[in-house]
């Protein structure tokens, strides 16, 4: 049995590496061992560094927690893939290596797209889903997120802030004192740090999602897991009102909208949200 301390604390999870075909995948796992460990999917442009904190630690408190690198994106190495489905793949991978045959799923925008494809795929994988930001394959203009996210990167360089408070937070005075709060957190670990991922493999992902939005519609009907929906009610990345496509599509789905938020909406209302979560993942 091991005697070292159990660290539940995002800001403190060691980097890890394991090697995954020809690609070395970067992760940090935190949270009691044993059981069914919950996996977080990032967003886009996430790496390691982007969970926040407040959301990862009630969970890591409860169950074991990875979170891991994408192929090409931070200590990850190797190429971004060109599609969703790819990075599906990837992740299946990753999990198999792990020596993991089921898990529960906790994503987040971009990351949800790539559960969604990684659960119609491997339906036996998965115990229980969380779809926060996201959308479902070929959702009304989703395709436009790629001209949202340029448009608010260049409001964000005009007023020397980080692009995730324009992107994840209203403009108000509410959420842009969120959107501070939010990026103060992702600030709290100071050592080991991650990489930020390079423009070319930016540019990559976001035109994957594009490519998502501009597919067929997959049928998620066979998404039969026990689903957690939540969202803000004005998404401006991936519009709110695919959160309530997603809850119509998925059977006995739980759908949480929150006020006055938008993309961030779990990261504003973190206080609420992650207890939710938490009683949702355990159950």
């Amino acid at each position: 049995m091991s005697t070292e301390p159990v660290v539940t604390a995002y800001r403190d999870a060691p980097t890890r590496t394991i090697r995954v075909g020809d690609t070395t995948v970067a992760y940090r796992e935190l949270g009691p061992a044993g059981g069914i460990p919950v996996v977080f999917f990032v967003h886009l442009a996430g790496t390691l560094d982007n969970w926040d904190p407040r959301i990862v630690d009630p969970i890591a408190k409860h169950r074991h927690v990875i979170a891991f690198d994408q192929r090409g994106v931070g200590g990850s190495s190797g190429k971004v893939p060109t599609t969703l489905e790819a990075a599906a793949d990837d992740a299946y991978a990753f999990i198999t290596v792990l020596g993991y045959d089921l898990i529960d799923v906790f994503s987040f925008s971009m990351g949800g797209m790539i559960a969604q494809d990684l659960i119609l795929k491997h339906p036996g994988l998965v115990r229980r889903l969380v779809l926060t930001g996201t959308g479902p394959r070929g959702g009304k203009d989703m395709d436009k997120v790629l001209w949202t996210t340029y448009w608010d990167i260049l409001r964000a360089a005009l007023t020397r802030s980080d692009p995730k408070e324009f992107l994840f937070f209203n403009r108000n005075a509410t959420g842009k004192q969120a959107g501070k709060a939010f990026i103060g957190r992702l600030e709290e670990r100071v050592t080991d740090r991650d990489k930020d991922i390079s423009l070319s493999s930016f540019h990559t992902q976001l035109k994957a999602i594009q490519r998502f939005g501009r597919s067929a519609p997959s049928d998620l009907s066979r998404i039969t897991q026990p689903t957690l929906i939540a969202n803000g009610d004005n998404d401006r990345m991936v519009p709110s009102v695919l959160s309530e496509d997603l809850h119509r599509r998925i059977a006995g789905s739980e759908l949480v909208i929150y006020p006055d938020s938008g993309h961030g909406a779990i990261f504003q209302y973190h206080e609420q949200f992650a207890p939710v979560a938490v009683d949702f993942l355990g159950a």
